[in-house]
């Protein structure tokens, strides 16, 4: 189904033109704010009136006529507010045949978008040869669930996790590796001895200047493909890429091998970019390093800041490897570029970008944007870390979050049987921490704290299985009697209207997660789902009632818990139907 914002949308414009004459118009619709404003609010007119110089309230009353006379079947009933609002009140039939139909037909639910477009989205990212920390939790969840909210849309998606894999440390790493195999004669790692295996070779590389000297020779000779290097080079890249996937498996996120993106991949590319870049006359040298000045990027006393692409030993860096991917996705058609990384990163992103389409890398026919997150903070206000200031890793938290998970459940119902007491334990413990990053805006720091995001109360993961549970015991209790609601007969109290309305809203929320990339809208909208609901069932009985009454809101209620289900799907969260 089309989404009602948009239907609404569409039939003010047309009308607010011919009304106007004006060649186009932004009916600027939004969802109402309060009941008695109605269900949704045109708040375009002022601006137009304007445009016109005559009175909001007489053009409102215009359009309301206009829009009347056509008597469109969604529309029930329309109130000129204020200094020019329209109010709109959705029709009643329009409500039950759309959620009816949704009944009949789930998948007719959320609508692909009307262009499907070719979106690549570089999320995760984590530098191979090390552990997954809690620092790359935000980008892979919030990545995740947009390629969802997109590909649900219809859009063409690739996803991109361009990983570390390439440079000076893999030098370090391959030059103690070898020396330890020729003290010790064993080449048997494992990813906890990977851990501190790198450890043990940055201090080294900081420390020894001759093994730092060995590390930089042992770069060359990996890039230049010698077999021995190579062959240690696949070792690291194997193995930490079996720890990633583990972390991705307990986080339930979409990515595999098939979706890496190396540094390494564009190893070749990288000579012509700097080429292309000296042809552009863009290239300066600063400090024996090659560098590009633009006039947008300027420090705090007017000087012109670098992007640096070649450092002055003639190693690329990040911003090279950037460049030249992003030639790669225009000569791929891709119509949107997303980029998940830390917001620290946006001054960097804004150069790559504003270098790339200078150089005519790019043009407009590709969107670049930076998708950018904060930080997840610990209760002391400081970057979330271990005591003794060191990085968490990731999978230490996940186990954590389920073995917190799993003595909250059994607290709370103390009779599942063993099997599904870790299923939901596991269910709720990464749910939660999913969740509590997915609902904060991501351009926002929050802190990282297990009883605010296991609590069964407010806007938390719990909360909305709970409430999703809740809805099938009472599905179920009602299959058991035969009393089974397979269509919503009727809308007679206000509770089951402001219910029912809300549910239709999670195609306009998708399609704006889709545009904007923010997921605590949908977030936002489940919880507030699920709190019409627990009204509904306060205010509304069903068990209790009789007759086309029962049936119809036991009908409200399945669409309910279906439009709770996929929603949650779409952040990337299992849903459950027993607690």
């Amino acid at each position: 189904m089309q989404a009602i914002k948009q239907q609404l949308n569409n039939a003010f414009e047309q009308v607010m033109i011919s009304v106007s004459g004006l060649p186009t118009c932004n009916a600027n619709v939004v969802t109402a704010s309060k009941p008695e404003f109605g269900d949704y609010q045109v708040n375009g007119v002022m601006a137009i009136a304007k445009q016109m110089k005559c009175s909001p309230r007489e053009l409102a009353q215009q359009v309301v006529d206009c829009i009347s006379t056509q008597a469109l079947g969604l529309i029930g009933r329309l109130e000129v507010a204020g200094p020019g609002f329209i109010n709109v009140h959705i029709a009643g039939p329009f409500l039950l045949e759309q959620s009816n139909n949704i009944l009949t037909d789930p998948s007719s639910f959320i609508r692909s978008a009307e262009i499907s477009q070719k979106i690549a989205v570089d999320y995760s990212s984590p530098n191979l040869a090390k552990e997954m920390h809690v620092g790359h939790l935000r980008g892979t969840i919030i990545g995740d669930c947009l390629v969802r909210v997109l590909e649900k849309l219809g859009h063409h998606v690739i996803r991109q996790n361009h990983v570390g894999d390439w440079g000076t440390q893999f030098g370090m790493l391959i030059t103690h590796l070898r020396e330890l195999q020729t003290e010790n004669n064993n080449t048997n790692l494992q990813l906890a001895d990977l851990e501190v295996f790198y450890r043990d070779a940055k201090t080294r590389f900081d420390e020894d200047a001759e093994f730092a000297s060995k590390s930089r020779l042992s770069v060359v000779k990996l890039q230049s493909g010698e077999a021995e290097y190579v062959r240690a080079w696949e070792m690291f890249i194997n193995e930490s890429l079996k720890h990633c996937e583990t972390v991705y498996d307990k986080l339930g996120v979409t990515l595999t091998r098939s979706d890496l993106d190396s540094e390494s991949r564009y190893n070749d590319d990288l000579p012509q970019v700097i080429a292309d870049l000296d042809s552009a006359q863009l290239l300066s040298q600063s400090d024996g390093a090659n560098c590009v000045f633009l006039n947008a990027f300027k420090g705090k006393n007017g000087e012109l800041l670098p992007l640096i692409v070649q450092k002055t030993d003639g190693g690329y860096l990040y911003a090279t490897t950037d460049l030249a991917a992003i030639r790669l996705r225009m000569s791929q058609q891709i119509h949107r570029s997303l980029y998940v990384v830390d917001a620290r990163q946006s001054l960097h992103f804004q150069q790559v970008f504003a270098v790339a389409r200078k150089a005519e890398f790019v043009d407009n026919s590709l969107s670049l944007e930076h998708i950018a997150y904060g930080t997840i903070m610990g209760k002391d206000g400081r970057p979330f870390r271990t005591r003794s200031g060191e990085s968490i890793k990731l999978i230490d938290l996940l186990d954590e979050a389920v073995k917190q998970a799993h003595r909250l459940v059994r607290e709370k119902n103390p009779n599942l049987n063993p099997d599904e007491m870790v299923h939901v334990a596991n269910c709720v413990g990464i749910g939660a921490v999913k969740y509590a990053d997915l609902s904060k805006n991501r351009t926002s720091d929050y802190v990282f704290d297990f009883d605010t995001m296991l609590s069964f109360e407010g806007n938390t993961a719990p909360y909305l299985l709970y409430a999703g549970a809740r809805i099938h015991s009472l599905l179920s209790k009602a299959a058991g009697s035969g009393d089974i609601g397979r269509k919503i007969l009727e809308i007679g109290e206000p509770a089951e209207r402001a219910l029912l309305v809300k549910n239709l809203q999670l195609p306009e929320v998708v399609h704006a997660v889709a545009m904007d990339c923010y997921p605590n809208q949908l977030c936002s909208f489940l919880y507030e789902l699920a709190g019409l609901f627990m009204r509904f069932y306060e205010e509304c009985p069903i068990l209790r009632s009789t007759g086309e009454t029962m049936a119809s809101r036991l009908a409200l209620a399945q669409l309910t818990v279906h439009t709770l289900e996929q929603g949650m799907d779409l952040l990337g969260i299992e849903s459950l139907e027993k607690m």
